[in-house]
């Protein structure tokens, strides 16, 4: 038996950085923080925690049973995409507008760590289809399964951190910092969602 049987490490470092990549924890702050930037410490760190296990869930479903999933709903990656793209399109016109910098009530603390945070957002489809290709790539083998495991609460530790220590940016920025940071969340948030819905289109064109 080699450590390989036991433990990918190739696979490991490459999911690794593929999900980094792809879900970018840097760049998740700069949208936690137009979400959740004027709430309380406490808040903060509960939606943090609540979106990275949010999406850690997501991510471990389909790692498990995506394609399966995806066989059984009928539905492709380029599905996804599309969807994943309308939803943050409606967050990112809410940012621009004014609409999502408004106090929220208590109750919808729960609702941004679950929707844009948790998923689309950190679990989106580029996530998804990552983590399905990885699944391919173990062939069965017990070693690489525990390998893309890792990797996964590895980045989502990554994610966690990022977030839950973003207060430190919101010391530096205040308030009008805040503010700035939602228009260029919204942006962004803007520029994924077309990009996303672009990938959707050209994937249903390349499966006609």
């Amino acid at each position: 038996m080699t450590v390989a049987d036991y433990f990918d490490v190739t696979l490991f470092f490459e999911a690794t950085i593929t999900l980094v990549v792809i879900m970018d924890p840097p760049g998740t702050v700069p949208v936690f923080l137009s979400l959740v930037g004027r709430k309380a410490p406490a808040a903060r760190a509960r939606a943090a925690r609540q979106a990275v296990l949010v999406s850690l869930l997501v991510v471990t479903l389909f790692a498990v049973a995506g394609q399966a999933i995806l066989a059984y709903l009928g539905i492709g990656i380029p599905s996804l995409q599309g969807a994943g793209g309308l939803l943050l399109l409606l967050i990112a016109l809410d940012l621009l507008t004014g609409r999502g910098s408004t106090e929220p009530q208590a109750a919808e603390d729960v609702n941004v760590a679950l929707v844009p945070l948790g998923t689309p957002l950190l679990a989106g489809p580029g996530a998804i289809a990552a983590t399905i290709v990885f699944v391919r790539e173990a062939h069965g083998h017990v070693g690489a399964y525990v390998a893309l495991g890792l990797a996964i609460v590895t980045v989502h530790l990554v994610l966690w951190a990022c977030m839950r220590y973003s207060g430190v940016v919101i010391r530096v920025i205040r308030e009008s910092g805040i503010t700035l940071l939602a228009k260029i969340a919204g942006l962004l948030l803007a520029a994924i969602a077309v990009q996303l819905i672009a990938d959707s289109v050209r994937g249903f064109v390349a499966g006609t």
